[in-house]
């Protein structure tokens, strides 16, 4: 019997054409099934618009509604593949990892760096690496296809501007990937047998703050008069100068305990944080409501607390069980 996927297409790279004044997405879903017609015999596709932009534009509203209409349609398909643009697509997959959980069907985000309409392009590779990936039994869960890696959808990060090899998974090996037209996995869990897991809200009262050197501490009574949770990105292993961490201290004193949360992370793509290295770092952890992303992916972290917070829970215990919680390989823990 023919496997049902459902493709759904949100603008991109790899449905987009030049015209003159820079690429922006034109192809509609229809047009994408002209690409995969060697696999009519093994599965059906329906492709289905959710949206059509540059991936800068994605924001919560998109992933939730993707994830929505995965809801909607879980018991109708076999699997779900969603095109989408490379710049945000790290974010999306991450979010996607929060928002389904324990999904027992694979949710396999693609795209690419050059449009399926050039001559020389990595989109129809990387789309019919995508079909093998989601119709081999042992695919389940969120997870990004892309240059021929299977990548946990909490570990992908972009890592390269142009380059056909654009994703990389962060701290974590790749889950698999596809070779010879072949799907080998690295990496397989046993079949679980909980129920997927659907949520529908997340809180977007998360800033992320990127420090730099002589940056002025003015501005960190603003971001808390604003946002709710600020997720920090420190030097090196954590690192928070003496001025803000005082500013900090300071503004807090103007909000209820644990009111606010602050969230380190770092601005070192590999090996994570460990504020506990430096002085700088174990004083304000000490002395700050921190919580720490270790070898979390920023897009992780952030999608992961926009979550968190999103199921209404001001419980700090339970704010902090459920972020260091491992879900979809998003830590070592």
């Amino acid at each position: 019997m023919k496997k049902k996927i459902l493709l759904l297409t949100t603008g991109g790279t790899i449905a987009s054409f030049d015209s003159g004044s820079g690429l922006a997405p034109v192809l509609s879903p229809k047009d994408f099934l002209r690409y995969v017609k060697e696999f009519e015999a093994v599965c059906e596709l329906t492709p289905y618009e959710v949206c059509s932009i540059d991936s800068t534009n994605m924001e919560a509203s998109h992933w939730l509604r993707l994830a929505g209409l995965i809801r909607e349609n879980y018991e109708k398909y076999d699997a779900f593949l969603i095109c989408h643009g490379t710049d945000t697509l790290a974010y999306t997959a991450a979010a996607l990892s929060y928002l389904i959980q324990h999904s027992q069907k694979p949710i396999v985000l693609t795209g690419a760096q050059k449009s399926i309409l050039s001559e020389i392009t990595d989109a129809r590779k990387n789309l019919h690496d995508s079909i093998r990936c989601v119709l081999d039994e042992r695919s389940r869960d969120v997870r990004v296809v892309f240059d021929g890696k299977i990548i946990a959808g909490t570990r992908a990060k972009k890592t390269s501007t142009f380059s056909y090899d654009a994703f990389s998974s962060i701290n974590f090996p790749i889950i698999g990937k596809i070779q010879d037209d072949m799907v080998v996995y690295y990496i397989e869990e046993a079949v679980k047998r909980e129920q997927v897991r659907f949520y529908d809200r997340m809180d977007r009262s998360v800033f992320l703050l990127k420090l730099t050197p002589g940056m002025s501490d003015k501005i960190v009574p603003l971001i808390l008069e604003n946002y709710d949770c600020i997720l920090i990105e420190g030097f090196g292993v954590g690192g928070l100068p003496d001025r803000m961490a005082e500013a900090f201290q300071n503004a807090l004193q103007n909000y209820a305990p644990y009111e606010k949360l602050l969230i380190m992370t770092t601005q070192v793509t590999y090996e994570g944080s460990n504020m506990d290295t430096y002085v700088v770092g174990r004083a304000a952890k000490d002395n700050l409501p921190f919580l720490e992303t270790f070898d979390m992916t920023l897009e992780a972290a952030y999608a992961k607390i926009m979550w968190i917070l999103g199921l209404h829970s001001k419980d700090r215990n339970e704010i902090e069980r459920l972020f260091y919680k491992k879900i979809n390989y998003d830590h070592i823990g």
